[in-house]
């Protein structure tokens, strides 16, 4: 654990050294909020006030937590893998006394704590100081909304790094990157939340792991979902951890034996 601890640390001090790129995404982060929020308001209000389920109030809320913890669960940091699988240089990885996910697993939670702090809390606030925000009445919501962002955190970073195990088959991992952001951002519920979707699409929403990325979270720590109703939410983000969780590894266990037979 002390070797995971200090790879965390290193990757958050990493990422906290670039503050012009840190500034430039506050700002893109609160311009994007405002827009996302313009939409979302107008939405409502020619709806009647409501909107499945949403008010105003929880529309904000949504639109800022989302633009607050975009950035910590993608964090795309394993974009590095697939370049070095194409290299050869994941050898080296394989070779380390650390587990090769548990080393980029850390690297993940550093990268995600700075982008948290430096890039989601201050659109946060400024959302709170324009448009307001609905905060829970429960502090429950607070330590279980928590809990369930480090889940999600731990999803995204287990389907991010199966795209770029696919690398071990692929010559270019490129295509399927992109074709993955896109389902990821749709599906997670981050665009609009998955409750608009119509019944076809939200059915299939609900198959995969994505809303337990963004859509989870958000209705967790805004207290949009009580503590006792969002448990079977959260539950079903550890049963999805578990799932890639096991598939990563089996993944990159293939790969490997892949890469041995080629002589790599």
């Amino acid at each position: 654990m002390p070797t995971y601890w200090s790879i965390a640390s290193a990757s958050f001090r990493q990422y906290s050294t670039y503050r012009m790129a840190t500034a430039a995404g506050v700002f893109t982060n609160t311009v994007f909020g405002f827009i996302r929020a313009s939409i979302m308001f107008a939405a409502i209000t020619s709806a009647g006030g409501e909107l499945n389920g949403y008010t105003i109030a929880q529309a904000a809320t949504y639109v800022w937590l989302g633009q607050a913890l975009l950035a910590p669960i993608e964090a795309f940091g394993t974009r590095e893998v697939s370049q070095r699988v194409h290299q050869g240089d994941v050898a080296i990885d394989l070779l380390r006394p650390t587990s090769f996910l548990g080393l980029y697993y850390a690297q993940k939670l550093g990268r995600s704590g700075f982008l948290l702090l430096g890039r989601g809390i201050p659109p946060l606030v400024v959302g709170a100081l324009v448009t307001g925000l609905a905060l829970p009445e429960s502090p429950l919501s607070y330590l279980l909304g928590a809990f369930s962002l480090l889940l999600a955190i731990t999803v995204a970073f287990l389907a991010d790094m199966m795209v770029n195990l696919a690398a071990f088959w692929l010559l270019e991992t490129r295509g399927l990157t992109i074709v993955y952001n896109a389902v990821m951002n749709l599906l997670s519920g981050f665009l609009i939340p998955i409750l608009w979707f119509p019944d076809w699409l939200l059915t299939i929403a609900r198959a995969t792991p994505f809303p337990s990325m963004i859509q989870t979270p958000i209705d967790t720590l805004s207290g949009r979902v009580p503590p006792l109703e969002a448990l079977p939410l959260v539950a079903t983000q550890a049963g999805w951890l578990i799932i890639l969780g096991l598939m990563a590894h089996l993944m990159l266990r293939a790969g490997v034996r892949s890469m041995e037979v080629q002589g790599g």
